[in-house]
Order: structure tokens, then sequence, then C-alpha cells
């Protein structure tokens, strides 16, 4: 048996500002660095030793990771992985979620935020908010730095990474990995095989780390959040 461990990352300061974040690098608040610890805490009574430790590229998921390792005692060096980021929320990025949804109506505002394959308007490459722009990035080929995605978009880069890198690891090996609201939910889509209905209605809750349990044949025999 294998343990796959997903952790979207502690309140960020603009999750706390209500503001569409995406790619814009920012860190964790001090709620969020709690929730960070108190995930480590869970983690570390479930006793399981991990054999390799992934988060996104992005500060606030590499700073859940680092508490959660603190906590864990565990010194293994963490995989970045620019394809475990957020989804990129084009020309909505910086914008208050609240004032957005009053301009748009819930309908449409629902429509952005969590349809299939709706994507929002393309977000300028000179704003300071665009992934060109951020330091974090600059090693990314240009090429696969987004203006803009849907769900689907992001389902596909975070899944294809997933087969690729980590997924023939869980035939024996055990895995944490801290990323994103839409990175893990692409992953619940994939793993839990959900519908494009079922995935819009997903919610996943900050720093509560969801634990998966696999059999030697990739199959999941149960799974459930740590924090009840």
């Amino acid at each position: 048996m294998s343990h796959l461990i997903l952790v979207r990352h502690g309140q960020s300061e603009w999750n706390l500002k209500k503001k569409f974040t995406g790619w814009v690098d920012v860190d964790l608040t001090p709620k969020g660095k709690l929730e960070a610890c108190k995930s480590g805490e869970l983690i570390k009574n479930q006793k399981i030793k991990f054999d390799y430790f992934y988060s996104s590229f992005q500060l606030r998921a590499i700073n859940t990771l680092k508490f959660i390792k603190d906590t864990l005692r565990d010194k293994k060096e963490p995989v970045k992985a620019w394809q475990l980021n957020e989804r990129h929320y084009g020309e909505l990025t910086g914008l208050d979620k609240d004032e957005m949804e009053e301009k748009l109506g819930k309908k449409k505002f629902f429509e952005f935020r969590r349809s299939w394959d709706k994507r929002p308007n393309p977000l300028n490459k000179n704003s300071p908010y665009h992934p060109l722009n951020i330091e974090t990035y600059k090693n990314i080929p240009l090429e696969n730095i987004p203006d803009t995605e849907s769900l689907k978009d992001t389902y596909e880069r975070v899944n294809k990474y997933f087969k690729e890198e980590i997924q023939i690891k869980l035939t024996k090996e055990n895995i944490l990995i801290t990323a994103h609201g839409n990175s893990i939910r692409s992953l619940c889509k994939y793993l839990f095989q959900l519908d494009n209905d079922q995935i819009s209605k997903l919610e996943i809750p900050t720093g509560n780390p969801l634990l998966i349990k696999f059999d030697s044949d990739n199959k999941i025999l149960n799974c459930g959040y740590l924090d009840s």
C-alpha cells in the first residue's frame, strides 16, 4: 500500500483580501502559517514515511510544505514544479471577487470561476501581475507561461505532469503534494473520475490534508481529510 497526501496551501495574503490570485506569487498570512503547522501535526500523527515531496513553484505552496516538513523533521529536498501552479485567471487577476460578483452577477461570476472550459480574457503582458513580469518564473520556457486558463487547461497541465512524474511512484512509495485549489481540484477530477459538473462544485479547503491510499495496482483503497 502507498499513500498520497494533497494539501492546499494555508490562507494566503490574497485569499484574505478576496482577490483572484492565480500565478501572482503571494505569501501566507499568519493564519495560513498556523494552518500549515496544523497540517504538519495531522500528517505526523499518521506515522507515514514519505519518499517524495512536491510543491508548485509558488511561495504559498512552497512555504506550506516547509512548515509541514519542519513538523515532520524531514530534510528531503522537495521537487518544485510549475505544472502544479494555480490556474491563471487572466484579466481577473488582482481583482476583488466580491466586486466582480456584484458587477457580473452570480451566474456569470460562477462561470468564470468554475466552468470547465471557459477562459477569462487574457491578462495584458505589460501587467505587473503577468507571469512574464514576476521573477519567480524567469526560468520557465516562454511557451509554457499562460495569459489565461480555463479549469480544463489547468487539468491538462497538472495531470500531464502527474502521470509522467508522480503516478508511477505510487505503486510503492509515499508522496506529499502541496499545491492550490484548482490544481488539487484537477488532480481529484482525474483520480476520482469526476465529471465536469461534479468538478465545478468541488471545494478544496485550505490547510486540510487529503489522504488517499492506493493498492499495488494504483487503485484507490480509501481516502479522507485528516481534519474532520
